[in-house]
């Protein structure tokens, strides 16, 4: 059983980076239904949540804290608006204006490559700016107020605070000319990648937690503390955390419920309801 552990340990993010990300690639090169990269979300998060359980980070954190019905609303909600989103990518492409210099000659896999950096830049300043400006910070709270961290709840952000961080992040390649295809595989990554930064899997990724925006490194991100938490701001990568001096990682720090959630407001409320409304009531 030891060696099975092991193995998910160093196998587990391969198997989800490496491994989901060529599968959508194949299925949207066959052409197959956008329904198929919708089940193919569901399978890697059934595979995580049993990940968790085989090697868990901190066991407790497999235990609901009242917040499963919450955490599957903001999903549902969420996600489902990105793929609503792709789905209107060609109105959305005929109002504004199009550069028409998006690489649609490159490889698919080279063209997710590319909006996958330019998205991590773009929604990396606006999680940044979310720390800064103080009614974003009112939006963004929501995500931060959670008191475990377990792959599910890499989507349980307020709707208006996910519209805002996708406008900056995939804005700038529907101007430049983006594919369709490459919206849809863009979508996928990004919800493997945010099942990764949250997980509740002991994972072993060496050298790599100092690049990729994995879990071992965005657990620093939910200190409680504003001044411990403000780092580590990355979606995908590291590498703009490393160019604004906000990289930390300490591998003797472990982490518990009580070093999560918001300073200062232990009873920010826990409900879908109450959170998709908290912001307006922090504005009067």
């Amino acid at each position: 059983m030891n060696g099975i552990r092991w193995v998910l340990r160093l196998g587990f993010v391969p198997f989800v980076l490496l491994g989901g990300n060529a599968l959508a690639l194949t299925l949207v090169s066959m052409g197959a239904h956008h329904v198929w990269l919708a089940a193919l979300i569901v399978g890697v998060i059934f595979v995580s949540f049993l990940v968790e359980r085989l090697i868990p980070y901190n066991p407790d954190w497999n235990l609901s804290h009242q917040d499963r019905w919450r955490d599957r609303l903001h999903f549902v909600v969420n996600e489902g608006a990105n793929f609503l989103s792709i789905l209107g990518l060609p109105f959305l492409a005929a109002l504004l204006p199009n550069f028409g210099v998006w690489p649609s000659h490159w490889p698919l896999w080279g063209q997710l490559l590319l909006a996958i950096g330019i998205v991590d830049f773009g929604i990396t300043m606006a999680h940044f700016a979310s720390h800064r400006i103080n009614w974003l910070w009112r939006f963004h709270a929501v995500h931060h107020s959670v008191k475990r961290m377990y792959g599910f709840n890499g989507l349980m952000k307020h709707p208006l605070h996910q519209l805002i961080e996708g406008v900056c992040g995939v804005l700038p390649i529907i101007l430049l000319g983006v594919q369709q295809d490459v919206a849809w595989l863009l979508v996928v990554a990004i919800a493997l990648q945010l099942l990764l930064q949250h997980s509740n899997a002991d994972v072993r990724v060496g050298p790599f937690k100092y690049v990729l925006a994995l879990a071992p490194a965005h657990r620093f991100h939910h200190l409680n503390s504003a001044r411990e938490g403000d780092v580590n701001f990355g979606l995908f990568t590291m590498v703009w955390d490393w160019l604004l001096g906000t990289a930390s990682f300490d591998p003797n720090r472990t982490f518990t419920s009580d070093d999560l959630g918001i300073e200062g407001e232990p009873d920010y409320p826990t409900d879908y309801w109450s959170q998709l409304i908290r912001p307006f009531k922090s504005m009067r």
